[in-house]
């Protein structure tokens, strides 16, 4: 299983952007389905978008037609921007082997703190 390190997050105010990478330490070729989660305070981990190794991209209701999934299997990195930030998108973002959560056996790394406040 390759280790997977996020980063990108910061704080910026409603209606900024921002973007997040997800380098791995390994070859994502292989992987199916990439995907992007966040978890805030209190509340469960939700998946905020998915990517397969074709292209074909899911997003999250809340977050669909603000929020593009890619990923760049050369540079064994996947990316999440954001755009039209809004304070309920504050959390902390992860990424991960979406076929492994799915079957319960994802670890899930630090993850990077995304933080929307005026």
């Amino acid at each position: 299983q390759v280790q997977l390190v996020e980063s990108g997050g910061g704080l910026v105010q409603p209606g900024e952007s921002l973007r997040l990478s997800c380098a791995a330490s390994g070859s994502i070729f292989s992987i199916y389905a990439m995907a992007w989660y966040r978890q805030a305070p209190g509340k469960q981990r939700e998946l905020v978008a998915r990517i397969t190794k074709g292209g074909t991209t899911n997003y999250g209701d809340s977050v669909k037609g603000r929020f593009t999934i890619s990923r760049d299997n050369a540079k064994n990195t996947v990316y999440l921007q954001m755009n039209s930030l809004k304070p309920e998108d504050t959390a902390v973002y992860y990424c991960n082997d979406a076929g492994l959560v799915a079957m319960g056996f994802g670890s899930w790394g630090q993850g990077t703190q995304v933080t929307v406040s005026s």
